[in-house]
């Protein structure tokens, strides 16, 4: 029943069938997820059978693809995530796991890009049993002794099954020999020692992973994923106070200040949020007016105008956040609207429009009737500002003209 299905992303997946644009490809890829994903729900096998087939074809077909922007290589990435697991977990007698293995590392060597190089990170759980990684690190463990041994040697050698190598035998609880394995390196990089670390916080020698991480730092080291793993291994021994003075704000990086300050947030709950902040902040020296979006969703209002006043914050953000608090927090949607305005003065922000200016003065003209302050008061503060910005205040001055002249 698994060699008749026919599954609908196949034939799309045939070698060089893309060409060089990236869109299409990247979306055939969500297509045959969602097809996979589909059939894990009735038929758990099958769908591991249909994870492994796509994985084999993938590579070969976006050879052609062009993978300057990232993005192709980030859905195939995405993609080994998703499909691991499907293949982990399915329910089959070991000589069809040992099959899809042997596929799959086929399909590893073959790929040139190499696409298909983080599967070896997932390689033990793959295996899905500490037997088959046992035996997948008895085969592979010569190869990486001996390219080893020649990159020592002066050599140079590069090993496609390195890393599944040393995850089959974290898998299988070799840690000793993982760890043994690890010393005839003649690097320390982290994307191989992390095995080492992991091996020592496996068998509950929390400070020797600890310091074995550390000793993994150097240049070009990725010091935040050595930071994280650090963490996490205080958070997991019940150390939190540890790991959040030593690696939380390190080991912890999101694509935004708010994100960043969530996320520590989260993973420190007992941890005060105004603490959290500020000591992000003290962290940045120079960039408080960053962190003024993370102090006003976290309802730090007082806070978060000081941060904006002491450095740059960029006025479209304030903008947003005036508008939004006119009725609700009016005292703050009043001087995130007045800061807003100075900021434009001072060049402050990207792509700055008489428009943003307009929005700025009329939340602050909402906030302030929400407040009951007089409308001719306010508009004399803001010319007042105009006053003392002269050099940039000139533009404020032509967008609210109309309204600064009643």
């Amino acid at each position: 029943m698994v060699t008749a299905y026919k599954w609908q992303f196949a034939p799309r997946f045939r070698r060089n069938a893309f060409g060089w644009k990236s869109d299409t490809p990247i979306q055939r890829i969500k297509e045959a997820l969602t097809e996979i994903k589909a059939v894990t729900k009735k038929e758990p096998v099958l769908a591991a059978e249909g994870a492994v087939l796509f994985l084999e074809k993938v590579a070969p077909a976006i050879e052609q693809v062009d993978s300057s922007s990232g993005g192709i290589g980030s859905a195939v990435n995405r993609a080994i995530e998703t499909l691991v697991p499907i293949i982990a977990k399915a329910d089959v007698a070991r000589a069809v796991r040992e099959k899809w293995l042997d596929r799959l590392y086929k399909a590893i060597l073959e790929d040139d890009m190499p696409y298909l190089e983080p599967m070896g990170d997932y390689w033990g759980e793959l295996c899905a049993s500490p037997e088959v990684a046992s035996k997948w690190a008895d085969d592979l463990k010569p190869t990486v002794e001996g390219i080893w041994a020649r990159n020592s040697a002066g050599e140079h050698g590069f090993f496609r099954g390195t890393t599944a190598c040393m995850s089959a035998l974290y898998t299988a609880s070799r840690y000793y020999e993982l760890l043994m394995l690890l010393e005839k390196s003649s690097h320390k990089w982290w994307h191989e020692r992390r095995w080492g670390a992991m091996a020592l916080a496996a068998q509950g020698k929390r400070t020797e992973a600890i310091r074995y991480a550390e000793d993994s730092k150097g240049l070009n080291a990725p010091l935040a994923a050595i930071a994280q793993f650090c963490e996490g291994v205080l958070l997991d021994s019940g150390f939190a106070d540890e790991a959040y003075s030593r690696y939380a704000i390190e080991g912890t990086y999101a694509t935004t200040n708010l994100a960043t300050f969530k996320a520590i947030a989260k993973k420190y709950p007992g941890k005060p949020k105004e603490t959290i902040l500020c000591d992000l902040v003290a962290s940045q020296p120079g960039q408080e007016g960053k962190w003024f979006a993370a102090a006003k969703d976290a309802g730090f209002f007082d806070l978060a105008i000081e941060l904006a006043n002491r450095s740059p914050a960029d006025p479209k953000t304030l903008v947003r956040a005036a508008r939004d608090f006119a009725i609700k927090q009016p005292n703050f949607a009043m001087a995130s609207g007045m800061t807003a305005l100075q900021g434009v003065m001072r060049g402050y922000g990207y792509d700055v429009t008489g428009t943003d200016v307009l929005d700025a003065y009329e939340a602050v003209m909402e906030a302030a009737s929400v407040m009951g302050v007089d409308a001719a008061t306010v508009k004399a503060d803001v010319r007042a500002l105009i006053a003392n910005n002269r050099a940039g205040g000139e533009f404020v001055q032509r967008a609210l003209a109309r309204h600064l002249s009643v």
